[in-house]
């Protein structure tokens, strides 16, 4: 038989469906630790389980996904319905669970999760995006702020370079009417923002270097790939570059290999042994 589990943040809903594509029986379980033992045993007590459809792998299925795989059941990762489908066969938890115990008998549904071996590094890399663009933000709205400021402040602030403008208003002591008094303790707050979230850019750059690196080292090595591309790279495959063989060079990235050489720029061009020696093609004269 095979499983199909429709997940929500407090709740599972689980479906059991025969070899044949007939339905069996269907549950609610929380979404705990005793929630996922039940539902396993609800659904081994209908037979031998041959796989399971999960919606939501790596977002509120991956609890019941983690505790499935750790009691050696087979899970696939199941989409969504679209919207036709949806309007057509309804919206439930039980015809969602059915609907993923469905496709994973008819192979529709194969592709296996995302593993737990990269979850660290998925982690860094995303705090690492937000803060790039949280300092992105702020940098904005110092700019934005020094368009239409009192000329005393764009004249002082606004000729300046990025990194200087930023340690020159992170100093700033707020002087002046009301007006100026506001504008420069807000620019003030926005110039440390801007130093603070560096730092810690910097900080989890590094210690995502570290985990990358540890996690593949021939990865990191590869010529061209920093941190950020083998994070993402990392990511992608989840701790499974078969189901991702068809991206390219993905697969031998992964295994530390790189694809093509890259040409350096200092570096002019070769041209082939035999072009050297080809003979020029003689002139039409028709």
């Amino acid at each position: 038989m095979f499983g199909g589990v429709d997940s929500h943040t407090d709740t599972i809903h689980v479906a059991v469906v025969s070899d044949n594509g007939g339905h069996l029986a269907d549950a609610e379980f929380p979404t705990t630790a005793a929630g996922y033992a039940a539902a396993l045993a609800f659904l081994t007590a209908h037979g031998h389980v041959l796989a399971i459809g999960v919606e939501g792998t790596a977002s509120y299925g991956t609890g019941f996904t983690r505790e499935a795989r750790a009691h050696g059941h087979r899970v696939v990762e199941v989409n969504r319905p679209d919207r036709a489908e949806r309007r057509r066969i309804g919206k439930s938890d039980p015809v969602d669970a059915y609907a993923a115990a469905r496709g994973a008998l008819s192979g529709r549904a194969s592709s296996a999760p995302k593993d737990d071996t990269v979850a660290g590094i998925r982690a860094l890399h995303n705090a690492s995006r937000s803060a790039v663009k949280a300092r992105t933000a702020a940098l904005n709205q110092i700019g934005q702020i020094l368009i239409t400021a009192p000329e005393a402040i764009r004249a002082k602030f606004g000729r300046l370079k990025a990194q200087e403008r930023t340690e020159a208003l992170a100093r700033v002591r707020p002087a002046g009417d009301a007006v100026h008094v506001a504008l420069l303790t807000a620019l003030k707050s926005l110039a440390r923002r801007v130093k603070e979230l560096t730092a810690e850019h910097e900080a989890l750059t590094k210690a995502l270097d570290a985990e990358v690196t540890a996690h593949n080292p021939g990865l990191r090595a590869a010529y061209g790939v920093g941190p950020d591309t083998a994070a993402q790279l990392l990511v992608t495959a989840g701790g499974n570059p078969r189901t991702h063989a068809h991206r390219g060079g993905l697969r031998r990235a992964l295994r530390g290999r790189t694809g093509p050489r890259l040409q350096r720029q200092d570096q002019p061009a070769t041209a082939s042994p035999g072009a050297a020696t080809a003979r020029p093609t003689p002139p039409s004269t028709g």
